[in-house]
């Protein structure tokens, strides 16, 4: 009776090892694909995005208008007064 179960165990063994390789295998070919095909949608939709936007911003102007767009500053200029200035002497 050992001996059955014995077998059986490395019967089991074996077809979970056959099984993780062929796994590995499947996923060697199938991934490099899978990845590729994921590449080129985002690309296609990177290229829509950049199609629509370069549509847009030439519908809105019109022909040899400029138009400058500038960010507003960062860094504000503070008018806090930081207090009175008091000259000291040291007393010995």
């Amino acid at each position: 009776m050992q001996e059955a179960g014995l077998i059986n165990f490395m019967k089991t063994i074996l077809i979970i090892i056959t099984i993780y390789y062929v796994l590995k295998i499947i996923g060697r070919l199938v991934f490099p694909l899978f990845l590729k095909k994921m590449m080129q949608k985002v690309e296609k939709k990177f290229n829509e995005q950049q199609q629509h936007q370069t549509n847009s911003n030439q519908t809105t102007m019109k022909e040899g208008e400029t138009i400058v767009d500038k960010a507003p500053d960062t860094h504000s200029k503070s008018n806090k007064s930081v207090g009175e200035y008091v000259d000291y002497e040291d007393i010995e």
